[in-house]
């Protein structure tokens, strides 16, 4: 299995009702195959997944196996705040079908690096599928330390981390880590063209919900490692993905989604829909720059 390239961590659809909105999930899945991502993440944390019944995450994480077939590796979000629970979600997602799981830090609870060590050591033993590290400190409150995963990555288990903390030093420490059978991802859509260059497998990505075609290409120039090249795909993205930043993941790209008639623009309570005003401006408007909306069509 490849874990490569241009990943998407997929947004959940949700109808008018706030049900599952399935036809519109089949819709994104095309339009991603489509487009050329490599590889999809589902019920993640831009999927919402903590806001998903148990039958929901089931529904969904089924679904997405049975259409995607096996053309790009489906990814499951498994990650919990213990480590009991984590294995037993892990275990769900292997029962369904997954090929692989992304399993966060745990989050609120701040365990010690002995602590983060212990639980994605259990988790792989135990869970069934291969584990993806996932490091975002900026939603879980703990930092998984490179040391950490210089620790984690001999386990046969453990495949590779995604790292969304973007500044240069973490790059550098992270893409030190990378073997042929432990690889970084970068979890950062802003820095990911420089993660890439620097030795980043590929990304896993929010942007790509609106744009898998763009970001594929900006994947395919960075791994390549042309600089070049590399620049003015990531420039093209720039404006985008900086929109998307006017308010917490996933409420700006289930905006986008809603414009190009992908689902609704509302996410699960405690989020709230972004309001129409400059920020929602600011977002079609990028959007439409690479991508035709619904609206327009």
């Amino acid at each position: 299995m490849d874990i490569s390239g241009s990943i998407t961590a997929l947004a959940t659809p949700f109808a008018a009702d706030g049900a599952l909105d399935f036809a519109a999930f089949a819709r994104l899945l095309d339009q991603q195959l489509a487009g050329g991502t490599q590889a999809v993440v589902v019920a993640g944390s831009t999927g919402e997944s903590h806001f998903l019944e148990h039958d929901e995450y089931e529904r969904l994480l089924a679904f997405a196996v049975k259409h995607v077939d096996k053309r790009v590796p489906v990814i499951a979000g498994t990650g919990e705040a213990g480590t009991a629970k984590t294995v037993a979600t892990t275990r769900r997602a292997k029962a369904l079908g997954a090929d692989a799981a992304l399993v966060v830090a745990p989050f609120y609870v701040r365990p010690t690096q002995e602590g983060l060590r212990r639980h994605f050591l259990v988790v792989a033993d135990e869970g069934g599928l291969p584990v993806v590290l996932y490091n975002v400190p900026s939603r879980t409150g703990c930092d998984i330390a490179p040391e950490t995963v210089a620790a984690l990555r001999d386990h046969p288990a453990i495949v590779g981390i995604k790292e969304a903390r973007g500044d240069s030093e973490r790059i550098r420490a992270i893409a030190e880590l990378v073997r042929p059978d432990f690889v970084y991802l970068s979890g950062d859509d802003g820095s990911a063209h420089e993660a890439m260059l620097a030795g980043a497998a590929g990304t896993i990505s929010v942007v790509a919900n609106l744009v898998p075609q763009a970001f594929r290409e900006l994947c395919d120039v960075a791994r390549a490692g042309d600089a070049a090249r590399t620049a003015q795909a990531a420039a093209r993205l720039a404006p985008l993905i900086d929109a998307l930043n006017c308010a917490p993941n996933p409420i700006p790209v289930k905006a986008g989604l809603a414009a190009l008639g992908l689902g609704s623009a509302a996410p699960r309570l405690p989020l709230v829909e972004l309001a129409a005003g400059p920020a929602l401006n600011r977002v079609r408007e990028a959007l439409a720059a690479l991508a035709p909306l619904a609206s327009a069509a």
